[in-house]
C-alpha cells in the first residue's frame, strides 16, 4: 500500500485491486476523510505487475492516476 499527498493536500492510500471480470485497477482510499473510494484501470496484466507498477510511480504519476479515477461503486 502506498500513501501520497494529492495536489489539493489530501492524503490517499493506493492499492492494486481486481474487478470481478479480472481487470486490474488502482484503488484510491482517502486517509482520514469521508470521501468515497476512487479507482482507475491499470494496464498491468497481473496483480503482482500492478503492485510493481504502482510502487515505481512518483507523485506526479500518482496524481495523474487519481485525476482520471472515478468513484468506486460497491456493487
Amino acid at each position: 500500500m502506498l500513501r501520497f499527498t494529492a495536489a489539493d493536500g489530501r492524503e490517499w492510500e493506493v492499492v492494486a485491486g481486481r474487478e470481478s471480470w479480472g481487470a486490474i485497477v488502482a484503488i484510491f482510499i482517502p486517509v482520514g476523510d469521508d470521501q468515497a473510494l476512487r479507482q482507475t484501470h491499470l494496464s498491468a496484466a497481473s496483480y503482482e505487475e500492478a503492485n510493481a507498477e504502482l510502487g515505481a510511480l512518483g507523485q506526479e504519476a500518482l496524481q495523474a492516476l487519481l485525476d482520471r479515477a472515478i468513484p468506486k461503486t460497491m456493487d
